[in-house]
């Protein structure tokens, strides 16, 4: 018999807050998270907007923000979310009474941390002749003086699951993978096939990312990938609308505690849903740029409804990874038409990056939550900013207004830089 996976807790720090009943609620309102950057001074940036974390430290948690001093903020997101999925799966209350730290383990899809702009212009500068010439003897001589060895450690994409790891005892299988922005989303597919392979029974899976730093911020710009839109931060952000010019960084984490049925059903949890479906494709195109005709979206989909044994008509609600730049969505808005055929223009589909931002590698935890919450509340969330309809994004995008409506099935999308495509299928447990 197959063993199921159920989601038995869920935690989020994000641009809309830091619980999820406060984010979810600001979301069906329609509310931005997006303003002017603050975290450094990006007056002379092409994009001096950006969807921070606002007013959040680890002593949220109970923690003693000294013994976090040297950690990164996609660290210091992942504890945070971490814990409060934890503690919503009843699993802190009940510690090891129903839990096999053998047979509990930790999968992340988490980015790098912030790297030091500052730390590096100062290695630069000392390196550098009268003649501009790099003396890299000199540039490396500095970074000893100046680098804290445990800060640079800090900054690895795999500490936020080493430190999940250490504070929950989870001593089973520990993980994290880098896909870009289908990261986390991959990390609960992965995650979920660890738990039905029966290598262990409850995982931390989830992602966490922050790159609003200068490196970030540069880099996406030199892509063009990044909206321009400063005088008005709250509408920038707008997928699928005509007038979109690039989608809007954001930062967080998103963590969700998935469970083998049997396990969570002795020991009496809530059950959000089950995670029924999962797809992963590349597609082999570019690392920059969605294959055209989409191809590896259409397939991830696919895979996605074919693990989970559901038809595109059972789909109740798609959320897209709907970034907000000019070629992604019309790619996948092309790609749900190819999957779903006339049924796409009656499925809901939103973008919730209207009001996140894009969290890179948190996305896909994310937004597989908000599935869950939609699921558990019947009502979807909606694209906010959308004022213009563009000819090749033509599906019901639910407009500015959140909209009640059954849902049983939701399907997630997360498409990342480097061709990485994941889908989630996600259900309503029915005992």
């Amino acid at each position: 018999m197959s063993r199921k996976v159920v989601v038995t807790g869920i935690g989020l720090v994000t641009p809309l807050g830091h619980d999820v009943e406060t984010i979810w609620r600001r979301m069906l309102n329609g509310e931005s998270g997006v303003g002017r950057i603050t975290i450094f001074d990006a007056s002379n940036y092409a994009t001096q907007i950006a969807a921070e974390v606002k007013d959040w430290d680890v002593d949220d948690i109970g923690e003693n923000p000294a013994d976090w001093k040297n950690q990164d903020r996609h660290t210091k997101f992942a504890v945070g979310a971490g814990y409060k999925a934890m503690k919503d799966s009843g699993l802190l209350d009940e510690g090891a009474q129903s839990l096999d730290p053998e047979r509990f383990g930790v999968y992340t899809g988490a980015g790098e941390g912030e790297q030091s702009f500052s730390d590096f212009a100062e290695m630069m500068v000392a390196a550098l002749d009268e003649n501009g010439n790099l003396d890299e003897g000199k540039f490396i001589q500095k970074g000893m003086e100046i680098l804290n060895p445990v800060r640079e450690l800090e900054q690895e994409p795999n500490m936020p699951a080493a430190h999940l790891a250490a504070m929950f005892n989870a001593k089973g299988p520990n993980v994290n993978c880098l896909t870009a922005c289908a990261a986390s989303a991959q990390a609960i597919g992965e995650a979920a096939e660890i738990i039905k392979r029966n290598e262990a029974d409850v995982m931390i899976a989830g992602g966490a990312h922050s790159m609003i730093h200068p490196f970030g911020v540069t880099g996406f710009n030199l892509l063009t990938a990044l909206s321009v839109s400063n005088d008005e931060p709250e509408k920038a952000s707008k997928p699928f609308d005509k007038n979109r010019d690039g989608f809007i960084i954001g930062e967080g984490a998103g963590m969700l505690i998935l469970e083998e049925l049997e396990h969570a059903k002795a020991r009496g949890a809530k059950i959000y849903g089950e995670i029924a479906g999962y797809g992963a494709t590349s597609d082999a195109y570019r690392i920059t740029d969605t294959h055209p005709e989409g191809r590896g979206a259409i397939s991830c989909m696919k895979l996605a409804l074919e693990d989970a044994n559901v038809k595109p008509e059972e789909v109740d609600y798609i959320n897209a990874h709907g970034t907000s730049t000019g070629v992604n969505d019309r790619v996948e808005s092309l790609s749900i038409r190819e999957v779903f055929g006339k049924y796409a223009y009656q499925i809901p589909v939103s973008s919730t990056k209207s009001m996140t931002g894009h969290l890179i590698a948190a996305a896909g935890a994310t937004e597989c939550i908000y599935c869950l919450l939609a699921i558990r509340d019947n009502i979807v969330p909606p694209t906010i900013n959308f004022e213009t309809r563009d000819p090749d994004c033509d599906l019901d995008y639910v407009p500015n207004v959140a909209r009640k409506v059954k849902v049983d099935v939701a399907l997630s999308n997360s498409f990342g830089f480097g061709g990485q495509d994941v889908s989630l299928v996600v259900r309503r447990f029915v005992a």
